[in-house]
């Protein structure tokens, strides 16, 4: 990269961060992004509840195979 490049790529970061700056004071930029993280949120925590849900379903799965397990080997020593 020569160093005009340089200069022409230090310009259009200014003009991003410059652009950015004045994107973000929008109160309504502000108001949807904030919607946005809200529903991320709320994602998140559904899909939280589900692993939880799945979870417990696959516990109780396993306390069944254990039980019906142990439930085998006392029959076949009587």
């Amino acid at each position: 990269m020569n160093f005009s490049n340089k200069w022409v790529c230090f310009g259009v970061g200014v003009v991003a961060g410059v652009a950015a700056v004045s994107l973000i004071k929008n109160p309504a930029f502000k108001k949807a992004c904030a919607a946005v993280v809200g529903k991320g949120l709320q994602l998140k925590d559904e899909a939280a509840a589900f692993a939880e849900s799945v979870k417990e379903d696959a516990q109780d799965i396993v306390a069944e195979a254990k039980y019906n397990n142990s439930k085998k080997s006392e029959n076949a020593k009587a």
